[in-house]
């Protein structure tokens, strides 16, 4: 035993030493080839310059270069590998930590379901099948009334699809590094997206004002002559954004939110409901970006169908966004109902297209004034892309994106004084006015367009032509001939000669129609 123990101790005294020395020596290696031998680096350098020529020195000074460029790569090379493992740690233990709470609701689901069918198997076998109960309410409290509905099926059969769709379906969306971009880089890549893939062309003044548009307000409208791409654009949107858009064709008949919506069925018991109450229902369940077409809005008079809409999205508080769809709740209803209504989601836009011709009706200001209105009569050209492929974005991150691209660039104050004084001039010589929404979108979209790669003239030239020249239309400009031609001569000497091209296009054009 004695002479095991001494051998076992040299054997220990050996391996550990051998360590430490293999761990000294890396050190020292590392220390040479870091700190020690620097020095002689720098005199074996000057030792042997003594005989260098001029060609010698270009090739060191391109070597010493070429060195420090391969050293630099290396290195940044390590750090983004560094952090892409951290990054895919982090999301791979945040999805099983998500999974593993999913799997535990469903277990608490089980088992409040288990509790429910035991009382319900009690009340049978304590009650009997003919046992007395007060007329009108039930052993639990509950009304004749609420039991009879609750046996009925449910009044909603494409909402109910929805909830068993999303029963058990994971919504949450997980971005990968790449599609966490800027908003220049989203319009670019959408642009290259839709080229490529879909062989639609779109200009970046049209990208970067619809997504400004989406950081402005919940509705926007896409008008113009036909065969523009207008229903191409939001459809595009949906495809890039992996979420397709919901395309729902107006119809001339349309009076009422009923034609929209749906109704209850009194004689049946049962709701009509329509494909857009299915789409804005499962929007409620989902946190990437929803869009909503409203295809030919204007074939019907849009204050008439969705009214109810343009007033409650006017509302700061978005918790009051709701619709109400049912007076009362039943038991087996929608899930995402509350109180018989349906709150309308932040990841949701609604985008009408527009055709103006003599069989649509002219859209209010009502509509146009709560609304981005982006022009479409001309066709982009064809654009050679290379191939890009679509992108996961939350709602979030979008929003995040907005607001500071909104903060980031607020309205120059010279600019908002030139701005005023043509509120002024509008005002005073053809009695229409801005107004607080008109402004406040102002103050939005522009930063915006800014964010997205644009310039800020450019934004308010756009922005003043769809929102406040729109209006000219329903004067008589006969008789306004010099006030239009001072118009046009007061952009130009705010803001510079022919830079508002759009908004002095946009009168010149209504002036040639008299």
């Amino acid at each position: 035993m004695v002479e095991f123990s001494r051998y076992y101790i040299e054997f220990l005294r050996t391996f550990f030493s051998n360590i430490w020395l293999f761990l000294t020596r890396l050190w020292e290696a590392f220390s040479n080839l870091l700190f020690h031998d620097v020095v002689g680096y720098f005199e074996y350098l000057i030792n042997s310059s003594n005989k260098f020529n001029l060609l010698d020195w270009i090739a060191e000074v391109v070597v010493l270069i070429i060195n420090l460029a391969f050293i630099t790569f290396v290195v940044l090379r390590g750090i983004q590998l560094l952090r892409k493992y951290i990054r895919f740690t982090r999301r791979e233990i945040e999805k099983d930590s998500l999974l593993e709470e999913i799997s535990m609701l469903n277990a608490k689901t089980a088992e409040l379901v288990d509790e429910k069918n035991k009382i319900l198997a009690l009340k049978v076998g304590v009650g009997g099948v003919g046992a007395y109960q007060p007329e009108g309410e039930t052993e639990f409290g509950t009304t004749d009334s609420q039991k009879k509905k609750a046996a009925l099926p449910s009044r909603f059969t494409k909402l109910i699809s929805v909830d068993d769709e999303y029963k058990t379906k994971i919504t949450s969306i997980i971005m990968e590094p790449e599609d966490m971009i800027n908003l220049p880089e989203l319009v670019n890549r959408f642009i290259d997206f839709s080229a490529s893939q879909l062989h639609l062309y779109y200009a970046e003044k049209e990208i970067r004002a619809f997504f400004a548009g989406m950081a402005t307000s919940k509705i926007l409208i896409l008008q113009g002559i036909s065969g523009t791409g207008k229903t191409s654009l939001p459809y595009a949107m949906g495809k890039f954004f992996k979420r397709d858009a919901a395309i729902i064709s107006v119809q001339p008949s349309w009076r009422d939110r009923a034609e929209m919506i749906g109704y209850l069925n009194e004689f049946t018991k049962r709701f009509n409901e329509t494909d857009f109450l299915k789409a804005l229902y499962e929007s409620t369940y989902r946190e990437d970006i929803n869009i909503i077409i409203l295809d030919e809005m204007n074939l019907a008079r849009i204050e008439y169908y969705f009214a109810e809409f343009l007033s409650i999205m006017e509302m700061p508080n978005v918790n009051e966004w709701k619709i109400d769809i049912v007076p009362d709740l039943w038991e087996n209803d929608p899930k995402n109902f509350k109180d018989g209504k349906i709150l309308v989601p932040q990841n949701l836009w609604f985008v009408g297209t527009a055709n103006r011709d003599d069989s649509t009706f002219t859209i209010t200001d009502k509509v146009y004034d709560r609304a981005i209105t982006i022009e479409m009569n001309y066709r982009a050209e064809y654009i050679d892309a290379p191939y890009t492929e679509a992108v996961d974005i939350s709602y979030d991150y979008m929003e995040h994106l907005f607001q500071e691209g909104i903060k980031a660039n607020p309205m120059d104050s010279k600019l908002m004084d030139k701005i005023i004084k043509v509120d002024y001039f509008i005002t005073k010589t053809f009695k229409i006015t801005f107004g607080n929404r008109i402004m406040k979108q102002l103050k939005d979209f522009v930063p915006a367009y800014v964010a997205c790669g644009g310039r800020d003239l450019e934004a308010i030239d756009y922005f003043l032509a769809m929102k406040v020249l729109r209006k000219f239309e329903t004067l008589n400009l006969s008789f306004l001939q010099q006030e239009v031609a001072q118009l046009i001569t007061l952009f130009n000497k705010l803001f510079g000669k022919d830079t508002f091209s759009i908004s002095i296009g946009y009168l010149t054009e209504l002036l040639k129609t008299i």
